[in-house]
């Protein structure tokens, strides 16, 4: 798995959206952050510039110094938000969906709206920080790795 330039962002793969919106989260993604171990994850809006999502757990964010963000919305805290119903915090919207053991999530059509991904799309998974992973949409480092001639691979 690359960083596709020196001191760059570490890559995981590309996971593509299936017609039925499930996405397969990247094998090593799952194993760094131990994404499956509580059965359900934290979605968040990613940056302008690369879209898409990032991808929590409530154990990698509840003691975080993200923590706030479980401590000020407790229907993201005790999931008693609809799943992949969104709620805004300071400029993000958060929900949460289950995961199966395998590392699979799956977006409703009105989720895969709200964050302006359609099916087929290849969505690039970024380590971001010890807290989350991004799973981008478009920008830079999407073309970058379009044009990577490195083995990338995809899910």
């Amino acid at each position: 798995m690359p960083q596709m330039n020196r001191g760059g962002k570490f890559i995981f793969g590309k996971s593509i959206v299936r017609e039925n919106g499930d996405i397969q989260i990247p094998p090593q993604a799952m194993e760094e952050y131990d994404i499956v171990r509580e059965g359900r994850v934290y979605l968040f809006t990613g940056s302008k510039v690369t879209g898409g999502f990032c991808v929590t757990r409530k154990g990698l964010l509840k003691d975080s110094k993200l923590g706030h963000i479980l401590r000020e919305t407790p229907v993201l805290m005790d999931y008693t938000l609809n799943m992949g119903e969104f709620v805004k915090y300071k400029g993000r919207e958060y929900c949460w969906v289950d995961i199966t053991n395998k590392g699979l999530i799956h977006l409703t059509e009105e989720m895969l709206s709200f964050l302006n991904i359609l099916p087929k799309m290849q969505l690039l998974s970024i380590r971001s920080s010890d807290i989350a992973f991004t799973m981008g949409a478009r920008g830079p480092l999407l073309d970058k790795a379009d044009s990577f001639s490195g083995d990338l691979p995809v899910f």
